[in-house]
């Protein structure tokens, strides 16, 4: 057979096909044993290489290698046999790029029925193909976070079954907080928080875990093959404390911390099994989550066998705060605030309680997380702080005067931006002399800055006093805190309840810095003479606890107001 002239005629009826063809339509021909005889402009076009360059090498030459060798292995046996194969083929330009061809091969037969050579004529499918790629990224991938969803999760935890796991833990975890955030500063600032809690959470596990995002502020992370609860332990302290550094977004300081729910097992084998284990195990996780955040948040709980009546009762006190009722239950506790230098008591520290008739008596940490959860917040705490007016009030009335009386405000309350306006209208309400009252906020209520800042003059220009609540268990900026207005800083409990010598120099360093900054700094927690003898003797300013008193109603506070007379107030009235 004369090739050449053979070869001639196959140019020819390509021509005469080119023309019939799509402008779009790729072409190349190639001989038996795959290298590249003809090329035209768009196949040149297409894989960015000259046709020089195409003719004479062998059809690998934009072999991407995204297909198996068992893919090309079944097309050349197709096209082998004399017959045609179609398919979709992703290939590699010269310059790096990828593209999808939609391809027909057509084998080109000798006299003995034998190919000898084949036309391939592609279509770029790219567009397509991106296309039915964003599309299953989308049904596998959060768009926001770019981490996996429940799709690729449940997929994931199927993918699983047979593998010979050990122990793998599961933490179900959610941002503390996260529609403060939302609410305050708009979602575009809480979707870019959201981004980067993902990254963090992502750079702080290892390469065999798994990590998805449920949807709005959750995540849940298998950790593979754990090998003890220490192990978990510092994977998760690693979390939080890599989420609670401070975020920067669009100019704005924002701090905030996750709670964790922590449940072990280990994957089984059989299919049925290993479904429902894998389920319990995000339930015993999520149940374990909704422990911590009773517990305020900012912490991590493994799950154990008595947290699901637990979690039951937390249903039951969320479904119990929605009730109109609620107010009728509610109360106002003080807790006497004493000068330490001579035992008077020169204020009272306002707590809410709640008493139902089933529930019983429900703690402020199982119910003051929910309220903020479910947004009650905001009306609860304008009723405790009429409340703690109106009872002021009465006080000086009855011939009783305190230098002060403090009110909580949560972060929530504090960054609502009819904050103020709610504070000025309870004053105005009750003819409560400002100068009377102490506004109580934690670290965490100075989100930004400088909106705290703005609101701190503005309650201090009404003649309100300040006080940083728990101080030295947040992130507070030593340049931030000389900037505020404020009167008082507390040291938080904890470190009152283990003064040892770590923690007498962390007391003995907050002291000094209140005082060089010529804020009045009073100790939380109060229990044992030793404390109140320490405290006294580093001259620390005022103090609070079991000591004097526990937390008691207003009646009583008159009764201790009148015994107090200074070191008979200490024998006398203490609880």
């Amino acid at each position: 057979m004369d090739y050449q002239a053979e070869l001639d005629k196959v140019e020819k009826k390509l021509r005469d096909i080119e023309l019939a063809l799509n402008e779009s339509s790729i072409v190349a021909i190639t001989d038996r044993h795959g290298v590249i005889t003809f090329a035209n402009d768009q196949f040149c076009q297409v894989s960015k290489y000259s046709r020089e360059e195409l003719v004479g090498s062998k059809q690998r030459i934009v072999n991407s290698g995204h297909h198996s060798r068992e893919f090309f292995k079944e097309m050349w046996r197709t096209i082998g046999t004399g017959n045609v194969w179609k398919g979709e083929i992703k290939n590699k330009a010269k310059d790096g790029s990828i593209y999808w061809v939609d391809t027909t091969i057509v084998p080109f037969l000798n006299d003995n029925g034998k190919p000898y050579q084949y036309i391939a004529i592609r279509h770029n499918i790219t567009k397509r193909k991106q296309y039915e790629e964003n599309i299953a990224h989308l049904a596998y991938y959060d768009p926001l976070t770019s981490l996996p969803n429940r799709n690729l999760l449940s997929k994931w935890i199927k993918e699983q079954a047979g593998n010979d796991h050990k122990n793998v833990a599961v933490l179900f975890l959610d941002i503390d907080r996260f529609k403060s955030i939302n609410d305050n500063y708009g979602h575009h600032v809480g979707d870019f928080l959201l981004r980067e809690v993902a990254i963090r959470l992502k750079n702080s596990l290892r390469h065999s875990d798994f990590i998805s995002r449920q949807g709005g502020d959750e995540f849940i992370i298998f950790l593979n093959e754990v090998s003890s609860k220490q192990t978990i332990s510092e994977i998760v302290n690693k979390i939080i404390t890599q989420i609670r550094l401070p975020y920067h977004i669009q100019n704005q300081r924002i701090t905030t911390s996750v709670s964790i729910g922590i449940s072990i097992g280990s994957l089984r084998d059989q299919q049925d099994d290993y479904t429902k284990d894998i389920e319990t195990l995000i339930k015993q996780a999520d149940t374990a989550l909704y422990h911590a955040k009773a517990k305020g948040g900012n912490t991590y709980c493994f799950n154990t066998a008595n947290q699901n009546m637990k979690v039951n009762r937390y249903y039951q006190i969320e479904q119990e705060l929605r009730k109109p009722i609620l107010y009728e239950q509610l109360s106002v506790v003080y807790q006497p605030l004493i000068n330490l230098k001579n035992n008077k008591i020169v204020g009272a520290e306002a707590l809410l309680r709640w008493h139902h008739p089933q529930l019983g008596n429900v703690t402020p940490i199982e119910f003051i997380p929910l309220l903020e959860e479910l947004g009650l917040i905001i009306p609860v705490g304008k009723w405790v702080l009429r409340s703690v007016c109106n009872q002021m009030k009465q006080w000086q009335d009855t011939g009783v005067f305190l230098e002060r009386v403090s009110v909580n405000v949560s972060p929530l309350q504090f960054q609502n931006s009819d904050f103020l306006l709610d504070v000025k209208q309870v004053l105005a309400e009750t003819a409560m002399d400002p100068h009377l009252l102490e506004i109580e906020i934690t670290e965490n209520a100075l989100l930004n800055i400088n909106e705290s800042l703005n609101t701190l003059l503005a309650l201090k220009e009404l003649g309100i006093h300040i006080s940083i609540d728990d101080f030295g268990t947040g992130y507070s900026s030593l340049s931030y805190l000389k900037e505020l207005p404020i009167d008082t800083l507390k040291i938080d409990k904890s470190f009152i309840q283990s003064l040892n010598i770590d923690g007498e120099i962390l007391v003995n360093t907050i002291i000094n810095m209140g005082k060089n900054l010529n804020h009045t700094v009073l100790a939380e927690g109060i229990e044992t003479k030793d404390q109140m003898a320490y405290l006294k003797n580093q001259h620390c300013h005022e103090g609070q606890g079991y000591y004097w008193s526990k937390p008691v109603n207003s009646e009583e506070i008159v009764k201790l107001k009148m015994l107090e007379d200074g070191s008979t107030f200490e024998k006398d009235a203490h609880y």
